[in-house]
């Protein structure tokens, strides 16, 4: 950064601990790495320290010390269900205080009022004021649910919320019982039909989940379905969305909107013009063209949409807005405003609750109720969704995916104020294959703020995308836990690691889980400390094995048998090639033609030929493989080994299905390669389109090697 490397105070130390800002980490050869005092100054800076010089420092020791007395009541309570709790009350030395519990509609409403008990604290002077704490319990009987309590007293009024959690996931008996139930894991943009629009939509989906789900699948696993941005060119990565509370409407079906039967002659025209050229997209093999897609589909949405509703319909829609409040509305004024500005950057003054931003959310108001209205029925379809997939036998159904973070210029970083972190990007310290870390370019939760706000930016994320999910898998689970902060204009390397209240946000991702009936996978590959596992295995989160990556102490291949239980079990990731890429050394080559090797490439090939050998040998040794097998022989047998797991669910990509080799996304890359833009295909390139799919000699064998 310019100027000599200084590892921080002691005084700095304690401060950074205060905010959960720890200054060391463990390396990846086994070392403790302290962390430059500029990095935790400026990560301090993210929740409005000054720490920049020693005084500045004591001040805000001595600030965070009193912070507690300042408050009346603490800003969030989360408790597990069957536990009490005991709460301090702030208020002026002597004066009473009563507290109110309002429990949730939910939980069938009613009050309660927690009694005060007997423990004196010495008051203390806060800012001129002496004040005095009482200590109230919560009793341990409460029902699961967002309550809010209330104090209330001569001079003083707050209230506080109280989310009462699971102790432990309720999971469903078939994972409990001694059997594994499996599914296909699928890119929904890439899995077409001959009526999509150039790419994979929720009318795919729903014919996907009940098609697999007659073959004997109980799950499919697919991509996040966050929005992009609004307007062309789309962020091709579902993993950067604009916000991960609702949902791309690049993958509604247009002619499922039961408006499009009562459109006129000319309007159908106009839909069906568009459709055109999109369509003739859906059987190119090369990469996938968003922009295409988006520009066709909303041109024929914006027809739909201005043809109207009946009145029954929108009731519907006026009461899937008033369900979604204050966060849809602002969501949709983002997408408004994106085209308003037209690629051009904002003006300082396009914040949210600024005067010219209200007075554009007035001239757009036909742009907001339309984006309203692409949500609604975006969600509309993904319910129909996952009722084929369950009405086609899966036991589990859709099980979507929640990325990490957001686009730092996105809608959620616009709207939801100060529960992202300023001049913080999230990425990962270096290991022994990122030597320089990574950086994802996403701001972080502020961990006070979402304290400060009762957590309700989470939960009602949560909420939206367990709406219509059997299951969720959580990307990089981790970071419920610990992420790793990046100060902007800092390297990936001088980052630092910020903690989470992890017993508030797993708590609460397993209340919202449990009151959707809806299976929690927690994607824990990497560096995650063994303590991790286990917590997340006694709140009922399953974790993920991968073949490639699950290793004996040795370094070799674990034997399936050894796998957790509570976990989803399969071959590959996404972020590997397909297997049989994998098999023919696809990732090697790739990655030596995109200069990505850190080795010498005939180095990093024998490694991986020796890798495939072992691999062929426990494959031989469990009788699974014959002498000269073929690729997709090999491709099975380790289906049928992975299989062989006591994991309860089990995996199978749908690319290792049909012989795909491509790989969809390349870490460490960004232009360089068509990431998530591979269309599904064989072994030879050629797409594969759902009209299709299940006659596919390859995916038929393979259903029948797996199947109980």
């Amino acid at each position: 950064m310019g100027t000599e490397w200084k590892e921080p105070s002691e005084r700095l130390d304690a401060l950074a601990h205060a905010y959960g800002i720890v200054p060391s980490r463990t390396g990846y050869g086994g070392g403790t790495h302290p962390t430059d005092e500029r990095t935790v100054i400026a990560a301090l800076a993210a929740f409005d320290i000054d720490a920049s010089s020693p005084e500045k420092v004591e001040v805000a020791l001595a600030h965070r010390e009193l912070d507690p007395w300042r408050r009346v009541l603490p800003p969030t309570l989360v408790l597990r269900q069957g536990h009490g709790r005991r709460v301090p009350v702030h208020v002026d030395h002597g004066d009473p205080v009563t507290l109110t519990l309002r429990l949730d509609p939910e939980a069938g409403g009613g009050t309660r009022h927690p009694a005060q008990v007997d423990h004196y604290t010495e008051p203390r002077e806060v800012d001129g004021r002496l004040v005095g704490r009482a200590m109230f319990e919560l009793p341990d009987d409460l029902p699961l649910g967002w309550h809010e309590l209330e104090a209330e007293g001569p001079t003083a009024r707050a209230r506080a919320t109280v989310v009462v959690v699971p102790t432990r996931l309720d999971l469903p008996e078939h994972l409990t019982a001694d059997r594994s139930s499996w599914g296909f894991m699928a890119q929904l943009y890439s899995v077409r039909s001959r009526a999509s629009w150039g790419v994979g939509d929720f009318a795919d989906l729903a014919e996907l989940g009940w098609l697999a789900g007659r073959h004997g699948a109980d799950f499919l696993l697919i991509n996040p379905l966050h929005a992009a941005e609004p307007v062309a060119p789309l962020t091709p990565s579902p993993y950067l969305p604009t916000t991960r509370r609702f949902v791309n409407p690049l993958y509604v079906r247009v002619e499922e909107i039961l408006e499009t039967a009562y459109l006129t002659a000319a309007d159908r025209s106009l839909v069906e013009w568009a459709s055109e050229p999109a369509r003739a997209l859906n059987e190119d093999s090369g990469p996938i063209d968003r922009d295409a897609a988006w520009t066709a589909k909303k041109s024929a949405l914006e027809t739909v949409f201005a043809a109207g509703r009946s009145a029954g319909r929108q009731a519907h829609l006026d009461a899937f807005r008033a369900d979604q409040g204050q966060g849809l509305e602002d969501f949709a004024l983002w997408c408004a405003l994106e085209e308003h500005f037209d690629g051009h950057p904002w003006p300082v003054e396009a914040r949210l609750g600024t005067p010219e931003v209200d007075a554009l959310r007035v001239e757009l108001s036909e742009r907001v109720d339309f984006y309203c209205w692409l949500q609604w029925v975006a969600d509309q379809q993904l319910g129909a969704a996952q009722r084929a997939a369950r009405e086609g036998g899966m036991k589990i159904g859709i099980m979507h995916d929640l990325a990490v973070g957001v686009h730092p210029e996105g809608a959620d970083t616009w709207a939801l104020g100060d529960a992202l972190a300023d001049d913080i990007e999230v990425g990962a310290p270096p290991d022994m294959y990122n030597q320089q870390g990574q950086n994802w370019s996403q701001p972080p939760w502020r961990p006070d703020a979402l304290d400060r706000s009762g957590y309700a930016p989470y939960r009602d994320m949560l909420r939206t995308v367990l709406r219509h999910a059997g299951a969720l898998r959580v990307d990089h689970v981790i970071g419920l836990f610990r992420l790793w902060w990046i100060p902007a204009g800092f390297p990936a390397t001088e980052g630092v690691y910020v903690y989470y209240d992890h017993e508030a946000l797993v708590g609460i991702l397993c209340l919202e889980a449990q009151r959707a009936g809806a299976v929690v996978i927690g994607e824990d590959l990497g560096t995650v400390e063994p303590w991790v596992r286990d917590y997340l295995a006694e709140r009922g989160v399953l974790g993920t094995s991968v073949l490639w990556f699950e290793r004996s102490d040795d370094g070799g291949i674990l034997p399936p048998e050894h796998y957790r239980r509570l976990a989803l079990a399969t071959v590959t990731t996404h972020d590997l090639p397909p297997t049989a890429g994998y098999l023919a050394e696809e990732h090697v080559t790739l990655r030596e033609s995109l200069g990505l090797l850190t080795e010498p490439e005939p180095l990093v090939r024998a490694e991986a030929r020796r890798e495939r050998a072992a691999l062929l040998a426990i494959l031989r040794e469990r009788g699974l493989l014959g002498a000269d097998p073929s690729e997709r022989q090999v491709v099975e047998a380790m289906h049928r080994l992975v299989q062989r797991s006591p994991a309860a669910l089990f995996g199978v990509a749908l690319v290792d299905a049909v012989g795909e080799r491509r790989a969809q996304n390349q870490p460490g890359t960004d232009t360089e390669y068509a990431n998530w833009k591979i269309p599904l295909g064989d072994s030879s390139g050629r797409t594969i389109l759902l009209d299709e799919l299940f006659d596919h000699p390859r995916l038929r064998s393979l259903i029948a090697a797996i199947r109980p």
